[in-house]
């Protein structure tokens, strides 16, 4: 009677393992097959790098710029489709070639999408001269981008993103919005008080046919086809720098509005925006990050953004780089930005500037910064 007693509870001791290990399994295989689903659902974030105007260097310098961004780790780059075109197009190849992935932002400013007549809005000598974009002619500009697009589907190219227009909210990237004489006087704080708010609604109205034509020209090629079609990153400057510059602009949320009434969603994936909080400390840097991306949405409520520049300056220019600080502020940010992707609000971020803006540069001595490491590294 024992020992049957004591074999019949080793054999249920045995059952009882092996039930246990078989939950852990089935549980383990659940959540793994939960994190996969979750995984595609929501997809690492793209982290990348601004180097604008590489039409102005000689390919041999664009080509070593291009491959010092390449060996420093980074993945993803946003170039820009500017004057001269041909110079642009063959950067763009070169960072195809490298194995770079490439966001391309196209200059609504180019001569080539205005008649020959447009004359530039001044900028009084503060700031260069510019075309207001509700003198854009949409069938230049698409002449042009599709001859743009052909040339790199030949080359094999595959665009990840495509960014019409800059800071379309902001006096400096649009002749609709005026530049003071003087500055110091108050600047628009709505779009009623804009100086000139009929040619800047017709502006608008411009943009999102720009917005309907990238799609379409997009759709037409054979290896960009998917590329998201991203709004121009707007501007984030304050109500305050603008009255001390003397320039006209408005919040970003505001024009995102004012485009979405235009019809906008139905040509766009995400809305870009740019961000520059400085170096406010703690809560202060994350609830102005918050403030400002709180029209970005996610699934249902709305479409994402992505920002496509932001930074933090160092006006140090000394070598070896003391960059503790903007590495301590970087880290920061970069820790608001994950948060807003993990909850999908937020799909890209590319830092702005590689080498040709002094204070904001993360090449510094001959190398990539501590700052630019952290700027860069993946999500």
């Amino acid at each position: 009677m024992c020992s049957a007693r004591l074999g019949s509870e080793r054999v249920a001791w045995k059952v009882a393992a092996r039930t246990v290990l078989l939950c852990a399994l089935l549980s383990l295989f659940v959540f793994e097959t939960r994190s996969a689903i979750a995984r595609d659902q929501n997809p690492a974030a793209i982290v990348g790098i601004n180097r604008v105007n590489l039409a102005w260097q000689t390919p041999d310098e664009q080509g070593k710029i291009l491959g010092d961004i390449a060996a420093s780790g980074a993945t993803h780059v946003r170039l820009s489709l500017s004057a001269p075109v041909d110079k642009s197009i063959d950067a763009v190849e070169i960072a195809h070639g490298l194995g770079l992935k490439i966001l391309l932002e196209i200059q609504l400013a180019n001569p080539d999408y205005y008649a020959d007549e447009v004359r530039a809005r001044t900028g009084f000598g503060r700031i260069w001269d510019i075309r207001r974009l509700s003198d854009l002619d949409p069938a230049k500009y698409r002449e042009s981008l599709k001859a743009a697009l052909r040339r790199l589907d030949d080359a094999g190219v595959t665009l990840v993103a495509v960014e019409p227009g800059n800071e379309i909210n902001y006096s400096a990237y649009n002749g609709d919005l005026v530049v003071y004489r003087k500055p110091g006087a108050v600047t628009p704080r709505r779009v009623s008080d804009i100086r000139n708010r009929q040619a800047f609604e017709r502006g608008l109205a411009t943009y999102v046919e720009v917005a309907r034509i990238t799609r379409q020209e997009l759709k037409a090629t054979i290896h960009s086809r998917d590329a998201v079609v991203v709004s121009a990153g707007l501007s984030d400057m304050s109500a305050g720098e603008a009255d001390q510059r003397g320039m006209e602009r408005l919040d970003p949320e505001e024009v995102v509005t004012l485009l979405k009434s235009r019809g906008l969603d139905e040509y766009v994936d995400a809305y870009g925006i740019h961000v520059y909080p400085g170096r406010k400390a703690g809560p202060k840097l994350a609830g102005y990050i918050r403030e400002l991306l709180r029209f970005c949405g996610a699934g249902e409520t709305g479409k994402p953004c992505w920002i496509t520049e932001w930074g933090v300056a160092n006006s140090a220019r000394s070598c070896p780089l003391d960059d503790q600080k903007r590495t301590k502020a970087v880290a920061a940010i970069r820790s608001v930005f994950s948060d807003l992707i993990s909850s999908a609000r937020l799909e890209a971020a590319f830092y702005y500037d590689w080498d040709t803006n002094a204070g904001y540069g993360v090449w510094r001595c001959g190398h990539l910064s501590s700052a630019g490491v952290k700027a860069i590294a993946p999500n």
